[in-house]
């Protein structure tokens, strides 16, 4: 007797841990419903309903192994298969921390910002490099841990969301290759500043003057404005007190003295030109590199040292009176 009851404890301990392993119910039915809405494509062929998404090789799917839940969701087609709008059963991901959608051409529509912004625990939202369109949404308060959000390369258009300086966590703001028109809204200037988030908005639309508020930006590790339609005043970007390793503003209607401005100590690369900004170059620029301040109305000499011998002609050229090496000698 014993024996029968040791036997049918191993037994029960063993179903009990197989079901231990399986994915939450909750998870798996939004997956092949995710499945369905983006129309069965080959890609998702591992998800099948006689399988665990956990514990098998769903493609794109990942889980925490502590609850089995899942933890990150990455669907790509290199193959251009997919056809569909953006499935909204995305939000019922309930403990999603990492979502990315790239790749996908023929994905189409808007961003479903109800069904995302039941994510609570989404960290990183990618979603490049697919056909989707519309304007690009505010995404709420409650999106908290956000640390991540690229939505590059895509066919979004209209005007920046304003409310985006509210995500306490926010890193990276990509919102780069778009049809994004109108100005920087004033808000960008108070993103939490123990985390200023890295800003890529080139190769846009965009246009106006940067609010003077971006000057309380201390530590965004790239400002990334080129290939825009920005006038005016660009000096707020710079500064001896901030931390930005890297500032891109090439291809715009700048104009500003860049002989007052001071440049960050932690600064490496700078790249300017295609503007009307106008004066001497600044100290230090002698330790940049990339560098590019060509066609604009610079003067003086051209420091030596430092990294300006890796900087050729085209980096100075069509200037109104820069000189010395690598451009002709000064007078």
């Amino acid at each position: 007797m014993a024996i029968k009851l040791f036997l049918l404890m191993t037994l029960l301990s063993h179903v009990a841990s197989s079901f231990s392993e399986w994915c939450h119910p909750q998870d798996k039915m939004a997956l092949l419903q995710i499945k369905k809405e983006l129309n069965n494509p080959i890609i998702l062929s591992s998800w099948k309903s006689n399988t665990d998404c956990c514990k098998t090789s769903w493609n794109g799917v990942t889980c925490f192994p502590s609850n089995n839940r899942v933890s990150e969701l990455t669907i790509t087609d290199d193959n251009n298969l997919i056809t569909s709008k953006f499935p909204l059963s995305v939000g019922n991901l309930s403990y999603l921390e990492s979502l990315s959608f790239y790749h996908l051409p023929n994905l189409t529509g808007p961003i479903p910002i109800k069904s995302i912004s039941e994510l609570f625990k989404l960290k990183t939202l990618i979603i490049t490099r697919t056909g989707m369109s519309g304007t690009i949404p505010n995404f709420p308060a409650q999106m908290e841990q956000l640390t991540y959000l690229d939505l590059s390369s895509n066919h979004f258009s209209g005007k920046l969301p304003y409310y985006l300086y509210k995500l306490p966590k926010l890193g990276v703001i990509s919102f780069h290759d778009n049809f994004l028109t109108g100005p920087i809204p004033p808000s960008y200037g108070y993103f939490n500043n123990k985390n200023t988030p890295t800003l890529f908005f080139s190769h846009n639309q965009l246009s106006g003057r940067l609010p003077i508020s971006l000057s309380r930006l201390i530590n965004p590790t790239v400002i990334e404005f080129s290939y825009n339609k920005f006038e005016g005043d660009a000096s707020m970007l710079f500064g001896s007190n901030k931390t930005t390793r890297e500032i891109y503003l090439s291809q715009n209607m700048f104009k500003f003295d860049l002989g007052k401005v001071e440049l960050p100590k932690t600064l490496t690369a700078l790249e300017v030109s295609h503007n009307q900004i106008y004066g001497k170059l600044p100290l230090g620029i002698e330790n940049l590199y990339p560098l590019n301040v060509s066609y604009n109305n610079l003067c003086g000499k051209i420091p030596k040292g430092g990294y300006i011998h890796l900087s050729d002609v085209t980096s100075f050229f069509h200037n109104k009176c820069l000189c010395g090496s690598p451009l002709p000698s000064c007078k």
